[in-house]
């Protein structure tokens, strides 16, 4: 950050982002940081009014919310994912270029934060105010990227559905896979991530479900 115009979003974005948590936090912070960076790196005014970026966060939680509220992506505008690797990094990609960029934390920052906040009363503290001073460059890497699979096998269609063979239920935004000819919802393909363990809730949705399709004939 080097204008004042750019560090008052900052404080206002910060602000925004502690009220889902009513307290600011380092995470919060790097979260704030990133996605302003984002923004100057990518050439878009953060946080976004369109659907133009994608975010590809590795982590959830507090640090989450600070990317979401800087950039202006967001899981229910579909221009967010959490890949769970359990790392503070997010890659941002331009849908309209395909241009993509992977930021994280340098390896060395929590340490340089000791230099930014020599009066903080303890390392969590330092944390705090260390990476709100320190530069862009030297609180982030930056990793020029390519997406395995295109923006837009990801993103799909949106208004595209299907019927599972086996449940029945509903698939949104072309999620359903083809086994032997046969569509089906990842759970029934064996990608689940929860399994049914009590026969009368089994007995419960099935007749819930018929029940709901009489009432919508």
């Amino acid at each position: 950050m080097t204008t004042l115009k750019l560090k008052d979003k900052f404080s206002h974005l910060l602000e925004e982002s502690a009220a889902y948590h009513t307290h600011v936090c380092p995470r919060q912070v790097l979260g704030v940081r990133m996605g302003l960076y984002a923004g100057q790196l990518l050439g878009f005014e953060a946080p976004q009014a369109d659907k133009r970026i994608f975010t590809f966060i590795e982590t959830d939680g507090c640090f989450l919310d600070g990317v979401a509220v800087s950039t202006g992506c967001a899981a229910g505008r579909r221009t967010m994912r959490v890949v769970d690797f359990g790392k503070m990094a997010a890659t941002f990609v331009d849908s309209l270029t395909e241009q993509a960029i992977r930021l994280s934390p340098h390896s060395g920052a929590r340490k340089s934060c000791q230099e930014y906040a020599p009066g903080a009363q303890d390392r969590w503290h330092a944390y705090l105010v260390g990476y709100q001073e320190m530069p862009d460059n030297q609180l982030f890497q930056v990793q020029p990227v390519q997406l395995a699979v295109p923006l837009k096998v990801l993103l799909c269609r949106e208004k595209m559905r299907s019927i599972c063979a086996r449940c029945g239920e509903e698939i949104f935004n072309e999620r359903e896979v083809q086994v032997d000819g046969i569509v089906l919802c990842q759970a029934c393909a064996g990608q689940s991530y929860y399994s049914v363990t009590d026969p009368v809730c089994k007995e419960t949705f099935t007749r819930i479900r018929e029940l709901s399709d009489r009432l919508d004939r």
